[in-house]
């Protein structure tokens, strides 16, 4: 499966953004999605994921309560809404994909990746 997240920029503190990925060439319903990100000089990290049937998620302790990972089935997407964003939260963005049912939290399972989306959170 090919996907493309968009939706990055650059926004001040405690403002808002949505994140897409649209996925494509595969069967998209027997993916589990997630987001990831890696800020300049640090690894990449787990943000939130979401099971192939939307029916299960999870979210970083850093995001929870702030991100909202979500999917629709039906157009081949998935979202993430993040809100009173901070500036730790600046960094590249990415989608990926795996071929599991359950949400998957480990970036090394996942088996396609997007391209990535810069956020900029400004103070």
């Amino acid at each position: 499966v090919q996907l493309q997240a968009s939706g990055g920029g650059l926004v001040q503190a405690g403002g808002s953004l949505r994140l897409s990925c649209a996925a494509s060439g595969g069967t998209f319903s027997n993916y589990a999605m997630g987001w990831f990100r890696q800020a300049p000089g640090k690894e990449r990290e787990f943000v939130a994921g979401i099971s192939r049937n939307g029916g299960g998620t999870s979210h970083a302790d850093s995001v929870k309560g702030r991100f909202t990972i979500s999917r629709d089935n039906t157009k081949n997407m998935v979202y993430l809404q993040m809100n009173s964003l901070k500036p730790e939260d600046t960094a590249v963005y990415y989608c990926a994909a795996v071929s599991k049912p359950w949400v998957v939290t480990t970036s090394r399972e996942y088996n396609s990746w997007g391209q990535g989306t810069q956020v900029t959170v400004s103070s």
